[in-house]
């Protein structure tokens, strides 16, 4: 049996609390499985993704990206993560690109702070009601903001603004309900956010011209077997969410503290930032929490 090196690691995690953000679990020679192998292992590991860390010829490294179910072509802690492992290895240093089912990935770092540059969005009307959407997330139709929309910067995603953060603390999606919303690829999955009450952080007050920080709190669902689970920190729909701002129009430079992960009781913080030129970077904190290996 041979030896096969992971490390576990938080991403998006919140100041100094190790123990926050999203896990993800990398495994540094993913040449050594073929994609059977690495989705068993995915399945052992049960976190929400494992990636694997493979030769490009592209780009400082190829990422496969796997759920405990299924293959992604892109996700966005899986990407900062693995970025972090990466520059540990010696395959990059704070500036690498990451290959990937959706594209080559840029991803940079300030520290232990990574930051991804998505794919240009694209997106597309919602067909469902404004009633039909907030009986799905068990709310009032008063409480769906404005112009909720299909955005992809690498996986379509459902975006749903909501009036305030009571709102989108009391979402309680219904399964049968969520079926009945998918995106392209045949996925149910519903990202809400609003504008939330916050203050301290120290992203809050622009220095030398700089755009300050606005804060969001949002909330990422999608199903498993009959139940609808929650995601304590999601970068593709951060990166979506972008994408939401630059169909609407909104004015740009724009910045966004978003907190998630509060009801999943692993808070989370990610960073958001859309360019003038519409250039889309979400960035958060890595950990690495540990090594190990398994043997096959």
């Amino acid at each position: 049996m041979a030896s096969h090196p992971y490390r576990l690691l938080n991403v998006f995690t919140r100041g100094a609390e190790v123990l926050s953000g999203n896990p993800l679990c990398v495994f540094e020679n993913g040449a050594a499985f073929d994609g059977r192998t690495m989705q068993a292992l995915t399945r052992q590991f049960n976190l929400s993704e494992t990636t694997f860390i493979l030769p490009s010829s592209r780009a400082s490294a190829r990422v496969r990206i796997f759920t405990p179910s299924y293959e992604m072509p892109f996700a966005g802690h899986p990407t900062l993560g693995t970025a972090h492992v990466c520059r540990a290895l010696g395959l990059g240093g704070n500036e690498l690109t990451l290959e990937m089912a959706a594209g080559v990935i840029p991803v940079s770092a300030q520290a232990d702070r990574w930051t991804l540059q998505a794919n240009a969005p694209r997106w597309r009307e919602v067909p469902e009601s404004r009633e039909a959407l907030a009986a799905m997330l068990g709310l009032e139709p008063r409480e769906i903001g404005e112009r909720p929309l299909w955005v992809s910067t690498g996986r379509e995603q459902l975006i749903v603004p909501l009036t305030s953060e009571e709102a989108v603390r009391r979402a309680r999606p219904q399964p049968d309900l969520l079926s009945r919303f998918a995106s392209e690829d045949g996925a149910n999955m519903a990202y809400v956010f609003a504008p939330r009450r916050a203050a301290g952080s120290s992203n809050s007050s622009p220095a030398g011209g700089e755009v300050s920080r606005e804060f969001l709190l949002a909330r990422f669902f999608f199903p498993q077997g009959p139940a609808v689970l929650e995601d304590p920190a999601t970068g593709s729909a951060t990166a979506n969410l972008g994408g939401w701002y630059i169909a609407l129009g909104r004015e740009r430079p724009c910045r966004f503290e978003i907190a998630q992960g509060e009801q999943a009781e692993r808070p989370s913080i990610l960073y958001l930032d859309v360019d003038a030129d519409q250039r889309v970077r979400v960035s958060g904190d890595v950990v690495e929490l540990g090594r190990g290996a398994v043997a096959l």
